[in-house]
């Protein structure tokens, strides 16, 4: 349905490893408590694609639409701002200000002397920092957003229309990792990351832990026999690790999980070809600007080390397509929303793919389209564009 794309795809020997539990139920239990307690939650629509499905030679495909939630494009919103609520009731606590805040005083500006005391920072491709920067506005705390040279216009604005400070770093999105961890202990500032690294992991735990929700509602609605695969995107894998977890907590047997990436960033590929974290090099220039990662989460791989059935990594060329082909359905899908359909749709049409993935007539395929237009004028340039 694509036209033929190259892509890679690499079976993962280490499937069923045991390991650590990454994301204990309870602290999923909390979160889910938490977000769907929030003004203006409400569960994001899952989309039946008949028409796709049946042209591709599959059973069902079903799509978790993003696009609405809270208002910000993307299931970022899940995640970011969750994990702001909890680092400022945990610091306001640790101050003496308030034993057990909760987020609806946080909202209320209870604390807010206090609260603007404090700075939370990240750093992002885009929607992880917007998520950030409206968790902190709603919650009443001071922001600092970093961002690398190739993130656009667009998405800065779309950051600093909640009250955040954007600051441009040189470099990769890595780099801007590396710039918001130097500037927060510089300056005593709060990171808020999605991406986890050794000695840092329970603020991007909690992050996680929100992503759930989304998988999670994709269960509730399900409606039928189990889905049988489910193509997720990469990045850092913070996401896709979420994902999994929550599939594998909801459906017995758990779905085949196929991890796609950018071919330009393929980080997560890589690591699993060497069975270990792996960065890999160059300006990971990408269309798909929310999965343009050049190294993996700590926590998502200790998750998709041992639950991946296979990684695969896409050509930007096989999203725009995808992009095309989701808005003749009437469905808005940004770049880094489409690379799970990608890859589906690159497997299906492949006969060597189709067997190692066990992909058929009788498949029900899960995605998840992570974002809407969250850069709408790039948006409208790649979908209109010939």
């Amino acid at each position: 349905m694509l036209g033929p794309h190259p892509f890679s795809l690499f079976v993962n020997p280490r499937l069923g490893t045991p390991g650590v539990v990454v994301l204990p139920a309870a602290g999923f239990r909390r979160a889910k408590a938490e977000i769907t307690s929030w003004a203006g939650y409400a569960p994001t629509p899952l989309r039946d694609l008949p028409e796709i499905a049946h042209a591709a030679g599959i059973g069902v495909l079903r799509l978790k639409d993003e696009a609405s939630r809270f208002g910000l494009g993307s299931f970022k919103a899940l995640g970011g701002a969750y994990a702001v609520a909890n680092l400022l009731a945990s610091e306001l606590a640790r101050r003496g200000v308030a034993a057990a805040a909760t987020s609806t005083e946080l909202a209320a500006g209870l604390h807010l002397e206090a609260t603007h005391a404090i700075t939370v920072t990240c750093a992002t491709d885009g929607n992880h920092g917007r998520s950030v920067a409206w968790g902190a506005q709603r919650f009443h705390a001071r922001c600092v957003i970093f961002v690398h040279q190739a993130v656009s216009p667009g998405r800065i604005d779309a950051i600093a229309q909640y009250g955040a400070e954007v600051r441009r770093v040189p470099g990769t999105y890595d780099d801007a990792v590396r710039e918001a961890a130097r500037q927060a202990k510089a300056n005593g500032w709060f990171v808020v990351s999605d991406t986890s690294y050794p000695g840092y992991t329970e603020v991007p735990r909690d992050v996680m832990q929100g992503y759930r929700l989304m998988a999670d509602e994709a269960a509730d609605q399900w409606r039928g026999e189990p889905p049988t695969h489910v193509f997720m995107q990469g990045g850092v894998g913070g996401a896709a690790a979420a994902v999994s977890v929550q599939l594998r907590a909801r459906f017995t047997p758990a779905p085949a999980l196929v991890v796609v990436e950018p071919d330009r960033a393929a980080c997560l590929l890589a690591s699993a070809e060497l069975g270990e974290p792996t960065a890999v090099p160059g300006d990971l220039d990408t269309i798909m600007a929310g999965l343009a990662c050049g190294e993996p989460s700590l926590l998502a791989w200790q998750e998709l080390d041992r639950a991946t059935t296979a990684f695969m990594a896409v050509p930007d060329e096989a999203a725009i397509a995808c992009m095309k082909l989701l808005a003749a359905h009437g469905i808005v899908a940004g770049e880094s929303g489409v690379a799970g359909l990608a890859g589906c749709l690159l497997a299906v049409a492949d006969q060597a793919a189709c067997a190692t993935l066990a992909l058929g007539s009788r498949s029900r395929v899960l995605l998840f389209s992570t974002e809407g237009a969250t850069d709408p004028a790039l948006y409208d340039l790649l979908v209109h564009s010939r």
